[in-house]
């Protein structure tokens, strides 16, 4: 039989949990799944700043996996939704350098498959992005 955990992040993570009824990370025995993460603090709050978002994002994903006892060191796959203009044909070259940057930093040399959606719209207004990843606990150590 599986042993599932579920894990909600403290502060922003509670607000959405009471708000909307779900959980951030799920682990089935050494597997991790994170519902999307978006860069925000935890009131909720937006920075003004892409980059900012973007890091925040990452942390959230950070903390989200830390939740059912998992790290960046352990994702396996990352899908990253990027708000885009309307009939845009591409996602910034802005957007791609600080992913990039990110996942060099966190990952310590594992190359995680990557699919990158541009969206017109996400949870909130303000957001330009969210990052959902699968893990396996354990597997980066």
């Amino acid at each position: 039989m599986s042993t599932v955990t579920f894990g909600i992040v403290p502060g922003y993570g509670e607000k959405l949990h009471a708000a909307l009824g779900y959980s951030g990370a799920v682990r089935v025995d050494d597997r991790v799944e994170i519902s999307g993460q978006a860069g925000v603090d935890d009131d909720l709050n937006i920075p003004d700043s892409l980059e900012e978002e973007i890091i925040r994002a990452f942390d959230n994903v950070e903390r989200t996996l830390a939740t059912v006892g998992a790290s960046w060191k352990d994702v396996i796959h990352v899908n990253s939704y990027h708000k885009v203009e309307p009939g845009a044909d591409v996602i910034s070259e802005e957007t791609n350098r600080i992913m990039a940057e990110q996942f060099r930093r966190r990952l310590g040399g594992r190359a995680p498959i990557w699919t990158e959606t541009g969206v017109t719209v996400l949870g909130l207004a303000a957001m330009r992005v969210e990052i959902r990843v699968t893990a396996i606990a354990g597997s980066g150590n």
